[in-house]
């Protein structure tokens, strides 16, 4: 058998491919979908490069922005044939990047030089050396460094050839730290290896990451109970939102709403004249889900609420509920988009024992549903076209991944500040495959997680673990649909508490208002999560300007947010030690060091509660010994610690949480001139 009719080893060319790379980090399943980043962050790449033997593996890292030149750094040596570089994504779109290593003859030859120490051997080793050097030379592209490499392998030849030359002299010139410094810009790399693999960025702009966001229904926009809200009214409520720092202000479908099957208040099936149904029972003869609901306003209306609330550096996010009231116009023009029961009559949405007969589903194995996902589509794109940046998606679960990850690519591709919230309280799989299919961020479990436990082990997972690269989570402490059973029965404690955890633990979180800072917990009925006199079914007329109201209080934490960039991240997030299990406390500190926040919340909404908070000061870059301050940014007061544990002690009737920015160590008088 001749050598070519021998197999090659699986996924080689070229035997000579000596060098093995492994286990690239970041990667989410493989390379098979994006990690996320924003603009202007650093990406930390790790790889396991090696060979056979002894010789010098060489590595770089490779990136570029989607369809650019590929840029390229070298990767160094941490431990155990680890190696890391990083590049920075510098504008929103889409980055790639992967790994090429080789076995460099010119660094290996540079190794085993330096540990010679025969004569002869050093003479013979100087000859192949001056040769690598000058074929680094003839790969050089400027002139200036391939006149230096070509001088020096002249005068390494020279001296190997001069037998006079002792290894001191060989030394000297061949262990030239600076010239090597040069060739080892212009490696040989007719062997290099690169992996087969790119790992693609999904960059987006800030918001992506850092948001703060108020959900309220136009329609109860209006102080006048008779009338019906609408956009002018929207834009009123401004300046409201603004001062309690949100920064993005997300509307229920704004679409005409189904008369038929619509529902009364309290989720009834009977409506009365007067009731205003569901908004996610989107369509009717007036239009579906490119349309306006009269009673609103008109397109124009709506781009001037869009462009005052731009203005304000104020995103509208609109809902995305793709299903349809029995009275869309889908219904009739294309009835092959929605399933049917066996009467022949198309199936209603249902999640037993709950039913939405005001709502039919899209079903995505429809034969037609090609033409059903464009026209999907064409509804974010109508949004897009009229200003909109930010959406929120129904139920995103319940439609096909495949449709998810095409609509979203398509979209971005049309304009990339697009950012998309995904609504889904689903099982934890479902919820990271949507992640990863494209959605910005994430709805979690936090409105269910309330013991000191369930909240350490759940932000550990959402900062720490795999899915930190892709899932961004973004935390409500209630929605229209969920009124926890802690914000029933807490009082204003836990609004307090809750919100104040949201806005701290993670760095995107946003409530349902008014209801919230008006303290609504009456539910429709005992052991249930719905708000009795959900404004899902019914207009509301709300007094913001009550004095319980917490508005001041999620203005603060807000403010607390923009000015502190340790809060502004999901990572650098820690749990701290404290020795009461009604007591949560837990530090974020920014990528560079210089910010850190120290937050402890009481969660005991009727008893004070004490116990000792333990710092590691060395992480904080505290020397032992030291003082340092602690500044209260919901009170303002001023702590002076000292040492790693601390006393703390939180009545739940004044303020149950301490939101701390620490300051820099106090000075000492050895700090000054004139102790010296």
């Amino acid at each position: 058998m001749s050598l070519n009719d021998e197999v090659l080893p699986i996924a080689l060319t070229d035997g000579r491919v000596r060098v093995v790379i492994e286990n690239v980090q970041p990667a989410v399943d493989g390379g098979r979908f994006p990690i996320k980043r924003v603009a202007g962050d650093e990406v930390v790449v790790e790889a396991d490069c090696f060979a056979d033997g002894h010789d010098v593996v060489a590595c770089m890292l490779k990136w570029r922005a989607a369809g650019a030149v590929w840029k390229s750094t070298p990767m160094l040596p941490l431990v155990n044939d680890r190696w890391r570089a990083s590049f920075v994504v510098d504008a929103i779109g889409t980055w790639e990047y992967t790994v090429c290593a080789w076995v460099d003859p010119f660094q290996s030859w540079r190794h085993d030089f330096a540990r010679r120490v025969d004569l002869d051997d050093v003479r013979i080793a100087a000859a192949t050396g001056a040769s690598l050097i000058d074929e680094c030379a003839a790969r050089c592209d400027r002139k200036a460094d391939a006149k230096l490499l070509r001088a020096w392998a002249l005068e390494l030849a020279q001296l190997a050839a001069d037998s006079t030359a002792d290894v001191e002299a060989l030394k000297r010139v061949g262990d030239d730290d600076a010239r090597a410094a040069v060739a080892c810009r212009y490696p040989d790399l007719r062997h290099a290896f690169t992996h087969p693999q790119t790992f693609p960025v999904t960059v987006e702009r800030e918001r992506a990451r850092f948001s703060a966001w108020y959900e309220f229904f136009p329609r109860s926009a209006s102080d006048d109970a008779s009338r019906h809200g609408n956009f002018a009214d929207c834009e009123a409520w401004l300046p409201y939102v603004k001062r309690m720092g949100f920064d993005v202000l997300y509307f229920p479908p704004i679409h005409p709403i189904g008369r038929s099957r619509r529902k009364g208040r309290n989720n009834t099936l009977e409506a009365r004249d007067n009731d205003v149904g569901s908004p996610w029972a989107i369509g009717a003869a007036e239009g579906g889900h490119t349309a306006i609901l009269p009673e609103l306003g008109t397109a124009a209306d709506f781009r001037r609420l869009v462009k005052r609330a731009t203005e304000l550096d104020i995103d509208i996010a609109l809902d995305i509920a793709f299903q349809c009231a029995p009275d869309h116009p889908w219904v009739t023009e294309h009835p092959d988009w929605f399933k049917k029961r066996a009467d022949g009559s198309i199936q209603y949405a249902e999640n037993p024992p709950k039913k939405y007969q005001d709502i039919y589903p899209f079903d995505f194995e429809s034969a037609d549903w090609q033409a059903m996902w464009l026209a999907l589509a064409g509804v974010f794109e109508h949004w897009v076209g009229e200003g909109v940046r930010v959406f929120r998606v129904d139920n995103p679960h319940t439609k096909a991944y495949p449709f998810w990850e095409w609509v979203i690519a398509r979209v971005r591709a049309l304009q990339p500040e697009v950012v998309f919230l995904s609504e889904a309280f689903t099982r934890p799989r479902v919820m990271h495959r949507l992640a990863k299919v494209g959605f910005s961020q994430s709805y979690t479990y936090y409105t269910w997680r309330n013991t000191k436990q369930e909240l350490t082990a759940y932000f550990t997972e959402l900062s720490r673990g795999p899915g930190r690269e892709y899932f961004r989570p973004n935390v409500w402490p209630n929605t229209p649909d969920i009124l926890p059973a802690a914000l029933q029965y807490g009082g204003r404690p836990v609004f307090m508490a809750r919100v104040a955890m949201a806005a701290t633990l993670a760095a995107s979180y946003g409530i349902y208002g008014p209801a919230y800072e008006l303290l609504e917990g009456q539910a429709l009925r005992a052991g249930g999560e719905e708000y009795l006199d959900s404004e899902k079914f019914e207009r509301r007329v709300w007094d913001r300007t009550r004095a319980d109201s917490l508005s001041e209080f999620i203005a603060v934490l807000n403010r607390a947010r923009r000015t502190n960039p340790a809060l502004q991240s999901d990572a650098g997030l820690r749990f701290l030690k404290i020795d009461n299990e009604q007591m949560i406390a837990y530090a974020k500190t920014s990528a560079d060091g210089a910010n850190t926040v120290v937050c402890v919340v009481n969660l005991d909404p009727h008893h004070t509660q004490s116990g000792w908070v333990e710092l590691e000061q060395d992480s904080l870059g505290i020397q032992p010994g030291q003082a340092y301050q602690l500044h209260d940014l919901v009170t303002g007061s001023h702590f002076l610690w000292h040492g790693e544990r601390n006393f703390v002690s939180l009545d739940p009737q004044r303020t149950p949480v301490h939101v701390m920015e620490l300051r820099s160590r106090l000075k000492r008088e050895n700090d000054f001139d004139y102790f010296l």
